[in-house]
C-alpha cells in the first residue's frame, strides 16, 4: 500500500506537550515540510526566544540557539553573517517579537537580513500567565486586562505583517492562519514561499500565523479554533502584504 502521509523527517519523533487545541505543532509540521521540501534540514539553524516557541529544540531535528527574550532576530543576524550557507529562521511569539523584540525584528527588516522569521500571534503571553500582548484584541480580556483591552489605554493591536511590509529590506511579508483546511493550504503555501525566498537568497522574509491559546484564553479547543477563524481574521486579515517578485 502507497504511504500518502507521514512525519516530516526535520521533526522529532517525540509526543506533543502543548496544550490541547493550541496550533504550534500545526505550525511546526508546516515548517518541517518546507525544509524537507528544499533539502535544508542539515545546514539549518533554528533560533528561538522566550515563550512557548523556546521548545523549538525539543521538536525540530535541527541545530538550534536559544536567545535571550525578543532578541532572536538580532541573534539569528549574526548567526547568518557568521555562516552565511545555512539556512537560519527564527521561530517567535507576540509577546516576544512585538513587545520586548519590536527594534530587533524592525531593523532586522530594515537592514533586509537573509533570514525567515516565523512569527507565532495568539493574542497573549502563552506561557509567563496569559497576559495582555501587542496584538491582544480590543475587548479581550487576560490576566492583566481583566475588563478587556482599551484602546484609549492601550492603544489598537499591532498588525506586524503590515508594518514591516513597509520596509525596504523586505522582501517577503505574509499572514496566514491554520484554523480551517483551507487556510492551513494556504499557510503551507506561504511558508514554503517564504523558505524559497532564503534558499534563492531574495533577503528578510516574514511568516505571522493566527494560532490559538485556549488555556490563557478560557476556551476549550473548538471555541478557540472557531475565535482564529472570525475575530482574528477579521482583525488580522490574512494575505500576502509584500512580494518582491510582483514590484
Amino acid at each position: 500500500m502507497k504511504q500518502v502521509f507521514k512525519k516530516p523527517e526535520s521533526l522529532k519523533d517525540v509526543q506533543t506537550h502543548f496544550c490541547p487545541g493550541c496550533h504550534h505543532g500545526t505550525i511546526h509540521r508546516l515548517v518541517a515540510e518546507a525544509m524537507d521540501e528544499f533539502g535544508v534540514q542539515q545546514h539549518t539553524i533554528g533560533v528561538a526566544s522566550v515563550g512557548c516557541s523556546v521548545f523549538l529544540y525539543g521538536y525540530f531535528d535541527i541545530d538550534v540557539v536559544e536567545s535571550p527574550h525578543g532578541r532572536a532576530a538580532a541573534v539569528a543576524t549574526g548567526v547568518k553573517r557568521a555562516k552565511p550557507d545555512s539556512f537560519v529562521f527564527t521561530y517567535q511569539g507576540d509577546g516576544d517579537l512585538a513587545a520586548i523584540g519590536t527594534a530587533e525584528i524592525i531593523h532586522a527588516a530594515n537592514r533586509g537580513e537573509d533570514i525567515t522569521v516565523i512569527f507565532v500571534n495568539n493574542t497573549t503571553y502563552g506561557m509567563t500567565g496569559g497576559q495582555m500582548a501587542p496584538t491582544t484584541l480590543l475587548g479581550q480580556r487576560t490576566s492583566t486586562s481583566p475588563y478587556g483591552r482599551n484602546k484609549s489605554k492601550d492603544g489598537a493591536p499591532i498588525r506586524m505583517a503590515e508594518l514591516l511590509s513597509q520596509l525596504e529590506g523586505v522582501a517577503f511579508s505574509a499572514r496566514v492562519a491554520v484554523d480551517s483546511p483551507r487556510n492551513l493550504m494556504d499557510a503551507k503555501k506561504q511558508i514554503k514561499k517564504a523558505f524559497r525566498y532564503q534558499v534563492e537568497g531574495k533577503g528578510f522574509s516574514f511568516i505571522e500565523a493566527l494560532s490559538a491559546c485556549p488555556t490563557n484564553w478560557g476556551m476549550n479547543p473548538l471555541s478557540a479554533n472557531a475565535r482564529v477563524g472570525a475575530e482574528m481574521c477579521d482583525y488580522f486579515k490574512p494575505g500576502v502584504y509584500k512580494n518582491v517578485e510582483n514590484l
